[in-house]
C-alpha cells in the first residue's frame, strides 16, 4: 500500500496550494480519505477527511472556509486545496486512508498514512 503526497513547498502568504495523495494497493473508492498535519513543535493534527462517494466531508474547525478536500476515483487521488494561506498553516501535510463501512461515513480508523508533504509559507 502506498500513499505518496505531493503538491507541498514555499509559498507566500495569501497564496494557494492543492496537495495531492495518490493511493495504490488498496481499493480506493472503499475508503475514507483523510488530511492530517503537523506543525512544527506540535502534535499532528485532523484538517479534514472525505467519505467514500464524497456524499460526506468533515473538517477540523480552522479547516473551514479556507480548505477545500476532495477525491476523484477513477485517479485514486484525494485533494487538499488550501486557500489563503497564512504562515500558521506551515506543516508537514499527511494524507491517510481507513476503510469506510458506509459511502457516506467519515469517521474510519485510519491504517494507511502517506509521508507527508512540507508546505511553507513565508513572505
Amino acid at each position: 500500500v502506498q500513499l505518496v503526497e505531493s503538491g507541498g513547498g514555499l509559498v507566500q502568504p495569501g497564496g494557494s496550494l492543492r496537495l495531492s495523495c495518490e493511493v495504490s494497493g488498496i481499493l480506493f473508492n472503499f475508503h475514507v480519505m483523510g488530511w492530517y498535519r503537523q506543525r512544527p513543535g506540535e502534535e499532528r493534527e485532523f484538517v479534514a477527511a472525505i467519505s467514500r462517494r464524497a456524499t460526506g466531508i468533515d473538517y477540523a474547525e480552522f479547516a473551514k472556509g479556507r480548505f477545500t478536500i476532495s477525491r476523484d476515483n477513477t485517479k485514486n487521488t484525494a485533494y487538499l486545496q488550501i486557500n489563503t494561506l497564512e504562515p500558521s498553516d506551515t506543516a508537514n501535510y499527511f494524507c491517510a486512508a481507513g476503510y469506510g463501512s458506509t459511502y457516506e461515513t467519515t469517521r474510519t480508523d485510519y491504517m494507511y498514512w502517506g509521508q507527508g508533504t512540507r508546505v511553507t509559507v513565508s513572505s
